[in-house]
């Protein structure tokens, strides 16, 4: 283009990183990869790695997950992948000026990674989220950022309903928002909050099932054709939900 001067400007990179969750044995886990090169060899970190030079973001952040943790190219183009942030601090990489674009995902039924990781992923595992450690790069905060994110979208969407069984209790239904949300709620207010909301579950008729203790067996219900909250359901903003 006549008058500009590409070389008048710093050249950086542009990389992206996933922070991908999903709910195992009653506890939010999120995807890691163990760093196999510098910088940060052997830390472990969000999945991610620089675009190509004539690829997306969106498009590099699948490429990405599915070389570093060994999911098959079905699953990583089944996730749903929404934009997160970009982070730009000028010391964020020691190796450069490097902007990445964050990515979070909130999905059921995750695979397990492969047991070695590929491009410079030594080892790709699922963690519980609070059992991580230490992260390369500004990967914490990102996870942070991510982790909000995702207990939003359970606010105003109704993605929890894909974490239960087709027919689910009420209670299953809490337990996946106590553990995004990392908190208790309280039962009848959860359950009058659910039911009042239109089109987020709907009875099944005649069903019920044991869940434990002397109580009487606990209706089931199934995912409502809503996709959206109307009002939201808000998590609480300290303590027991009242």
């Amino acid at each position: 283009m006549k008058g500009y001067d590409r070389h008048a400007y710093e050249p950086f990179a542009v990389t992206v990183d996933l922070a991908v969750f999903t709910v195992r044995g009653g506890a939010l886990h999120v995807l890691l990869i163990r760093r196999g090169q510098e910088p940060y060899e052997g830390a472990w970190a969000l999945p991610g790695g620089f675009l190509l030079p004539r690829e997306s973001a969106e498009a590099a952040a699948r490429r990405e997950l599915a070389e570093e943790t060994g999911l098959s190219e079905a699953v990583v183009a089944s996730l749903h992948l929404e934009q997160l942030r970009t982070y730009s601090d000028p010391d964020r990489d020691p190796r450069m000026r490097v902007v990445s674009v964050a990515f979070a995902a909130l999905v059921p039924d995750m695979p397990e990674p492969a047991a070695e990781g590929g491009g410079d992923a030594a080892q790709a595992r699922w963690v519980p989220v609070g059992e991580s450690g230490p992260l390369a790069f500004d990967h914490a905060r990102i996870l942070s950022d991510a982790r909000s994110r995702i207990g939003a979208k359970l606010e105003y969407t109704c993605l929890a309903t894909g974490f239960c069984p087709p027919e689910f209790t009420l209670g299953e239904l809490q337990s996946v928002y106590e553990t995004v949300w990392g908190t208790p709620l309280d039962r009848p207010n959860f359950r009058r909050k659910v039911l009042a909301t239109p089109g987020f579950v709907e009875a099944v008729p005649g069903a019920a099932r044991l869940t434990g203790g002397r109580g009487k067996p606990a209706a089931l219900y199934r995912a409502g054709p809503a996709t959206a909250l109307h009002p939201p359901l808000l998590r609480p903003t300290e303590g027991i939900q009242k």
